[in-house]
């Protein structure tokens, strides 16, 4: 119950500064963009498409690159949102405050965690809103869809529990932006060369986010998936919880 406290007065006092109604507005622009770029893409295609067989549908060719995209841009935000979680309480000498505070480290960190999580499922939302417009005119692949919303959860709850352990490690707010940045992109593309080379590691492809996200993005629903993503994100807030329990015994 605390950290539902806690995560309620996190989103309240990001929604009270510039930079997340910010984020919010461009995120939805430069998507907007993409979609609308996207359905044009689909409708040249079109009549190509009409006489194959098991052709690609519009949830294909339309839905699942636009949450691709979303994924990209949010890799590139997210550092920005999560810097300041426990990194901002360090540079105001703030941090023997909360450290002192009647709560548990667990619950401080649930609530950062969840607070962030809240911001960026808000995010999610307001993107989903365009492939369902779609609806009125076309058919969606329901299925599909679903595979990508979780594909995108668990994706942005990754970014969430890994920004949040660098907040919690860097002293400075730009530094654990830089350095989350830093790790999400290489766990993005860490597989990359071995594929474009032809041998690719078994190793690198079972840590590479993206090739999780990927599966899930064609709608293949895999346990192997979706416990790399509850590992991930259990271990990065465990993480978090020990370094703020660090700090709590030093004080």
């Amino acid at each position: 119950m605390n950290s539902i406290t806690i995560a309620g007065r996190e989103l309240r006092s990001l929604f009270l500064s510039p930079l997340a109604w910010t984020m919010l507005g461009i995120t939805q622009l430069i998507l907007a963009y993409m979609f609308l770029t996207q359905i044009d893409f689909y409708l040249s295609l079109q009549p190509k498409l009409v006489g194959l067989v098991a052709a690609p549908g519009i949830t294909d060719l339309v839905v699942a690159p636009l949450f691709g995209n979303a994924a990209v841009i949010l890799l590139l935000i997210t550092p920005l949102i999560t810097m300041r979680l426990i990194s901002d309480e360090r540079r105001n000498k703030t941090i023997s405050l909360l450290l002192s505070a009647p709560v548990s480290i667990t619950d401080i960190i649930l609530g950062k965690f969840l607070a962030t999580l809240a911001f960026l499922l808000i995010i999610l939302l307001s993107i989903t809103l365009m492939p369902l417009s779609l609806l009125t005119i076309a058919e969606l692949d329901i299925g599909k869809l679903l595979a990508c919303l979780l594909g995108m959860i668990l994706l942005l709850a990754a970014f969430d529990a890994l920004g949040l352990y660098m907040s919690t490690i860097a002293s400075q707010p730009t530094v654990a932006a830089v350095c989350s940045f830093g790790a999400l992109l290489f766990l993005w593309i860490i597989d990359w060369a071995g594929s474009n080379s032809g041998n690719a590691s078994s190793l690198f492809e079972y840590i590479s986010m993206m090739r999780h996200f990927e599966n899930l993005l064609r709608g293949l629903v895999h346990s192997t998936d979706v416990l790399y993503f509850v590992l991930f994100i259990s271990g990065f807030l465990i993480l978090s919880i020990r370094r703020l329990d660090n700090d709590r015994l030093q004080k």
